[in-house]
């Protein structure tokens, strides 16, 4: 089901999240590919931490890119169940961030530049969880020169799974949520409902997704069904609100 407001997703998140990590998944994103969505960071960050704290408690690390972030969201939320620190620096190198005690970290809206410092959390963390909440990494290919960014691509992001993805487009939407396949919905030109256009094992990006918009795809399957227009027309009100 699409989400109708910014709580529909929290919870579809949530839901896909809990068969992820029951699973065995130990590098996970939740993205919502939403203009201006890290603007809800902090609010969102709380919403998973909250989620989390009553298995993990002192043992959840929710972290954030920088310490302007991370201070913050401490004098907002007061005294907490869970720690809240920063991913590190040249004075304070990820490795200080993390403990033996800490068993599940909670990454919250980290763009591309502080992907090598992701990566390394990765490493420090062994099989312990590390969630992407709202990663802004969409970029990351073109973020340094040639063989370097490539290869960070390769080595980094080919290893998480995307647990919950929502991106809404022109007159279409991408979904997925753990472990069901990533679908593609499209409103088709004069008509009110929309139509599930494909569903494939990989993200649908550029060329992939023209083709199945453009009714030509080639994936997994082709399943078409139709779904009212009362789940996608409130998508506009659904990125006003996240702006308010």
């Amino acid at each position: 089901m699409i989400p109708e407001t910014l709580e529909d997703s929290i919870l579809q998140a949530k839901s896909a999240l809990k068969v992820a990590l029951d699973s065995g998944c130990n590098r996970i994103t939740v993205d919502l590919v939403i203009p201006e969505i890290a603007l809800k960071a902090h609010y969102l960050a709380l919403e998973f931490a909250e989620f989390f704290k009553d298995e993990y408690g002192i043992g959840l690390k929710v972290i954030f890119p920088d310490t302007g972030a991370a201070a913050l969201a401490r004098r907002e939320w007061g005294e907490t169940d869970f720690r809240v620190t920063d991913i590190g620096s040249s004075r304070t190198p990820v490795d200080m961030k993390i403990t033996e005690t800490d068993q599940l970290f909670l990454v919250v809206s980290p763009s591309a530049i502080e992907v090598s410092l992701v990566e390394k959390l990765c490493n420090l963390a062994g099989d312990r969880p590390v969630i992407l909440l709202i990663p802004q990494l969409e970029d990351v290919s073109i973020v340094g020169i040639g063989y370097a960014a490539r290869q960070l691509r390769e080595r980094f992001l080919s290893i998480l799974e995307s647990c919950y993805y929502f991106r809404p487009l022109d007159s279409a939407v991408v979904l997925r949520t753990y472990p069901n396949l990533w679908q593609v919905w499209q409103q088709e030109e004069g008509e009110e409902d929309y139509k599930l256009m494909a569903e494939v094992s990989q993200k649908p990006l550029g060329e992939t997704l023209d083709r199945i918009l453009a009714g030509e795809n080639d994936g997994d399957s082709n399943q078409k069904s139709s779904l009212s227009l009362g789940f996608f027309g409130s998508i506009k009100s659904f990125l006003k609100a996240l702006s308010n």
